[in-house]
C-alpha cells in the first residue's frame, strides 16, 4: 500500500522554484509533466524511478497543477527512448551528476573495501554507505545489479585483507592445534572416526583419544550442576590450550567479530576444511576467542546459580530440623502459648524467673 503523503511533504519535496522552472522552457504536455517528475525525483533520491509505479500519485497530482497539466498526461510519458535519454542527461547537467563507470564502479569498492566493510558486514547497511558515498562524489548510483556486484566486490577484498592479517598473527605452535581441531571433527550425522591421535596431548584436557574436542567446544551448556561445570572447565581448558593471544582481534570491530563466529556456528567441519588457509585459520581463532568469553561467562553464571542452590538448601535443612525438633515435644502448641504469655506478662524479667517455670519441667522442658 503507496504511503500517503502530507501537504507539507507535498510542498516541499515536490515543489519546483528558481532555475527548476527554467528547465521547463519549450517543453509540453507529457513531455513536460515528466520532465518535471524526473526532476523532482532525482533531487530527491539521487536517482531517477524506475518507472511511473515509483512516482505516489499525490506527487504527480500535486506537479501537475504546478505546470498547469492535467495529470492523465503522464500516461503519454515515454519511459524508454530517446526523449527520456536526453532528459536525463539534462537533469545529471543541472544538479552536477554523472553516470557510474566502471571506473567509477571500482573505485567506489576500493572506497568500501577500505573504509566501510572492516566495520561493517551487513549487506544493506554496506549498501546505504555507498549510496551516501556515491551522491557526495556526484555520481548517479548503478542499476541495482552493478551494486551487488560492488558490494560483493567490497566484501571479499575487506574479508582477504583482513584475514591475511589475522593469520599471520597466529602463533606457529597455534596452527597445528587449530587445524587438528577440525581435522578430527564429523558433520552432523557422521560418525567420528578414530584415528589414533590423543587429544589430551594437544590440549592438555581429560578427553580420551577420538573425542571430538570441537563439537564439544560448540556444545551449549546443560542444566546446573557439577558436572556441566566440569563440562565447562573443560572445553574452556581446550581452547586455552591452543594458544592464541588475547589480543590477536584488538583491531577487529564487534560486528565483524560476531559475523565470524555464527559463520562457524552455521558451517559443518567439512564447510571449514574447504576454506583458503587463510579465511580458515581466521574463522577458527574468532570462534574460540568468543567461545572463551562466552564459557567464561557460562561458567560465573553457573557457580553462581550453585552457590544460590546450596544456600537454599541450607535454609530448608536448618527449617525442617527446626520443625522435626518441634514435633517431638508433646502438647507443642499448649507450651508455647504458656510461653508467649509468661514473656509478654514480665517482659523485662529474666527467663529462667519467667520462662521456665511457664514450661512443665522447668528448663528441661524447653530442650
Amino acid at each position: 500500500m503507496a504511503r500517503v503523503l502530507d501537504e507539507d511533504e507535498l510542498v516541499g519535496n515536490w515543489t519546483l522554484v528558481g532555475d527548476e522552472l527554467d528547465q521547463l522552457s519549450g517543453r509540453r504536455g507529457a513531455t513536460k509533466l515528466g520532465f518535471a517528475l524526473l526532476l523532482r525525483f532525482y533531487a530527491l533520491n539521487g536517482r531517477f524511478p524506475t518507472g511511473r509505479a515509483e512516482l505516489p500519485d499525490q506527487a504527480v497530482g500535486y506537479v501537475a497543477r504546478l505546470v498547469d497539466l492535467p495529470a492523465s498526461e503522464l500516461g503519454l510519458y515515454e519511459w524508454d527512448g530517446r526523449t527520456i535519454k536526453d532528459h536525463r542527461k539534462d537533469i545529471r547537467t543541472y544538479f552536477g551528476f554523472r553516470e557510474c563507470s566502471l571506473a567509477d564502479s571500482d573505485k567506489a569498492a576500493d572506497w568500501l573495501a577500505a573504509e566501510v566493510c572492516p566495520k561493517e558486514r551487513q549487506v544493506d547497511r554496506v549498501r546505504a554507505e555507498l549510496l551516501a558515498h556515491l551522491r557526495e562524489e556526484r555520481i548517479e548510483p548503478p542499476a541495482r545489479d552493478r551494486i551487488r556486484r560492488i558490494i560483493g566486490t567490497a566484501l571479499r577484498q575487506a574479508e582477504q585483507t583482513q584475514t591475511s592479517q589475522i593469520s599471520s598473527r597466529i602463533p606457529a605452535e597455534a596452527i597445528p592445534r587449530l587445524l587438528a581441531l577440525i581435522a578430527k571433527s564429523a558433520d552432523p550425522g557422521d560418525e567420528l572416526e578414530d584415528q589414533g591421535e590423543d587429544d589430551g596431548a594437544l590440549f592438555g584436557a581429560a578427553e580420551a583419544a577420538a573425542v571430538d574436542v570441537f563439537a564439544v567446544i560448540r556444545e551449549e551448556p546443560g542444566n546446573v550442576s557439577v558436572k556441566t561445570i566440569e563440562r565447562e572447565v573443560t572445553k574452556l581448558t581446550a581452547i586455552r590450550k591452543v594458544g592464541l593471544s588475547g589480543d590477536l582481534f584488538a583491531d577487529v570491530t564487534p560486528k565483524v567479530l560476531a559475523a565470524w563466529r555464527a559463520r562457524v556456528a552455521a558451517e559443518a567441519p567439512s564447510h571449514l576444511r574447504s576454506h583458503p588457509y587463510d579465511i580458515k585459520m581466521t574463522l577458527l581463532a574468532a570462534y574460540l576467542y568468543c567461545r572463551s568469553r562466552e564459557i567464561t561467562d557460562t561458567l560465573v553464571d553457573l557457580l553462581i546459580a550453585t552457590v544460590r542452590r546450596i544456600n537454599a538448601r541450607a535454609d530448608t535443612k536448618v527449617t525442617s530440623d527446626f520443625v522435626a525438633e518441634l514435633r517431638r515435644v508433646s502438647g507443642k502448641e499448649n507450651i508455647l502459648f504458656k510461653m508467649t504469655e509468661a514473656a509478654l506478662e514480665s517482659p523485662e524479667s529474666r527467663v529462667e524467673d519467667v520462662i521456665y517455670p511457664a514450661v512443665p519441667g522447668g528448663y528441661k522442658g524447653c530442650r
